[in-house]
């Protein structure tokens, strides 16, 4: 059942996203910028925290979800080392994440040889 609800979860999230993105005139990047912010603001208020416990993955994975971890690490981090954290505290806690995605970005870059679009 919560592969299901995570599905069902992450599924609504990009089909919103999608309807945003075709019913608009807002560019990719800052739809990109919008969802970060809002897990962010989300995450601030407590309530991303109990979507992330209905949904699991479908709530922790998305750009939404991406937000949330940078908040969290942050608020971690003014606690432990002050107004410093709130300069390292998201770089901290998004870390893994990142260096996943270039990784294996490079990875797949050799193995399908990109070519420019002309």
């Amino acid at each position: 059942m919560n592969y299901l609800i995570a599905f069902l979860v992450g599924g609504a999230i990009c089909a919103l996203v999608q309807i945003l993105m075709d019913k608009t005139k807002m560019m990719p990047g800052r739809i990109m910028v919008l969802l970060v912010c809002t897990g962010s603001v989300l995450g601030f208020l407590g309530i991303y925290d109990n979507f992330i416990d209905f949904a699991g993955a479908g709530a922790s994975v998305p750009l939404l979800g991406f937000g949330n971890t940078l908040f969290e690490g942050v608020k971690k981090a003014v606690d432990e080392n002050g107004f410093l954290g709130l300069f390292m505290g998201g770089f901290t806690a998004g870390a893994v994440g990142i260096s996943g995605a270039l990784i294996f970005g490079y990875i797949a870059s050799l193995i399908f040889k990109p070519k420019i679009k002309k």
